[in-house]
């Protein structure tokens, strides 16, 4: 029996755009308090059905995955990414995801684990050596260790000489992609507005960089181990004679310009919340200090040698921590999806064309799943703490066959970060004031997170 889907009533002509427009998280928890487990919404004259609970999510991310597509939100992205792994779909969707899958096996992330050592070392090392009588910018920090780090592993370079000009550019493309998202009133790209401008500005900065690695590549043939190598000769065996059996320039741009953002900016955010909450819960980082110097402090290495990666993936705490961090403050806070025939999910009717929402946050904090979810609770992900807990109640990298093909990538240079830094540093607070999530294209602190870091007297 059909049951009728709850509207959530809004303002004529905007509907509810302009309460979602103001806080964001604010109005989807309200939503999910208030209706339980799904709601219709009007985003910018379209209806959004916003979906709570575990069970339909899996619904519409991997059981019935292939009727809903990219919604209209991911043009706006579309703009800057292309037809990246992101923003692509359908059959262009799973041809790509192909073409690109091997570079992400797990003897691939081990060999580009190597670099994120030696790049999280030096940084390190860095840190040492720099003034720290006073409070750094911690989330500014690791944008430049994470852009070190996407920079070597996707293109075997260093282009720490053009770090702040590419930051600015990814930095200016994420606002006004965000700004374009939620405004009603959508102006043509080939306006020369303010705003167009800027964009077309940054975005050339960033194509710049990209063509320009690409086109070195090409020109001597030299061969890397390397993201940008493994998508430059991978081939879709399933194409046969057809010329896409690779990758085409355009097509390798878009990925690099999906790999290089995503490796980039989303990591260092969800670092830099990872560090705030440790120094919030000064047990937890003693646990993982105590954890990292009983890994590293007994592997055998040459003088000046660096640790294996093998050690890091022994240290179970220090994952845990990274997971709840990434519970608390998943970097993709909300994603949608468009019906592309009508459907049914339980029983309420979801016509074709209208867009499904689904929000990790939401999910992430919902005290069904998660007792006390405000609480910082490694535990949680301890061997064998997930037992009755649904498998979609925990989506910090997505769903189903859309799941973030880079998860084990980002995990793993989170992993090495922060256990070379926890090691060397302790880390304070130097604000008692909360630090609010900022629901942009990610969920970013409200404000640069600074701390103070004190060099161990154990380090080595």
């Amino acid at each position: 029996m059909e049951t009728i889907v709850p509207v959530h009533p809004g303002l004529p002509l905007v509907g509810n755009t302009l309460a979602v427009a103001r806080d964001p998280l604010g109005m989807f928890t309200r939503l999910h308090r208030q209706y339980g487990r799904v709601v219709r919404i009007n985003i910018g004259g379209r209806n959004q059905y916003m979906v709570f609970q575990p069970e339909d999510v899996k619904y519409v991310l991997q059981e019935n995955h292939r009727n809903y597509g990219r919604s209209p939100a991911f043009r706006v992205l579309k703009r800057f990414l292309g037809e990246g792994l992101l923003t692509s779909d359908g059959d262009f969707w799973r041809h790509q995801r192909r073409l690109a899958q091997p570079a992400f096996h797990r003897q691939k992330i081990t060999l580009l684990a190597s670099t994120m050592v030696q790049e999280s070392a030096a940084w390190v090392a860095e840190l040492g050596q720099s003034d720290l009588s006073g409070p750094i910018n911690i989330s500014q920090a690791l944008m430049d260790v994470t852009m070190r780090i996407v920079c070597k592993t996707l293109f075997s370079t260093d282009a720490s000489h053009r770090l702040n000009g590419l930051s600015h550019s990814l930095e200016t493309l994420n606002v006004l992609a965000n700004k374009s998202l939620l405004s009603p009133i959508k102006w043509p790209t080939s306006w020369p507005t303010p705003n167009n401008r800027r964009y077309a500005k940054a975005r050339k900065q960033v194509d710049d960089l990209i063509y320009g690695f690409i086109a070195s590549r090409k020109q001597t043939g030299t061969r890397h181990d390397d993201l940008l190598d493994m998508l430059l000769y991978a081939e879709d065996e399933e194409a046969g004679d057809s010329p896409n059996r690779r990758m085409p320039e355009q097509q390798l741009r878009d990925e690099c310009v999906t790999l290089f953002t995503a490796g980039h900016e989303t990591t260092a955010v969800s670092m830099a919340w990872t560090l705030y909450l440790l120094a919030h819960n000064p047990a937890s980082l003693e646990r993982l200090q105590a954890e990292v110097a009983g890994v590293l402090g007994t592997v055998k290495t040459e003088e000046g040698a660096l640790p294996p990666v093998e050690a890091f993936r022994a240290m179970p705490y220090t994952l845990q921590v990274v997971q709840e961090s990434m519970r608390l403050y998943p970097p993709a806070w909300a994603m949608s999806r468009m019906a592309l025939a009508d459907d049914h999910i339980g029983p309420y009717r979801i016509p074709k064309g209208d867009t499904v929402v689904v929000s990790p946050y939401l999910l992430h904090h919902d005290p069904t799943n998660w007792p006390d979810p405000e609480r910082f609770d490694p535990d949680r992900f301890a061997p064998g703490a997930d037992a009755g807990r649904p498998a979609y109640a925990y989506l910090p990298f997505g769903g189903g066959p859309r799941l973030c093909i880079g998860n084990q990538f980002a995990l793993m240079e989170m992993q090495i970060l922060l256990a070379l830094l926890v090691q060397s540093f302790d880390i304070h607070l130097v604000d008692k004031k909360p630090v609010r999530p900022q629901p942009l294209i990610t969920l970013r602190p409200s404000r640069p997170i600074r701390l103070q870091l004190t060099a161990r007297p154990t380090a080595p």
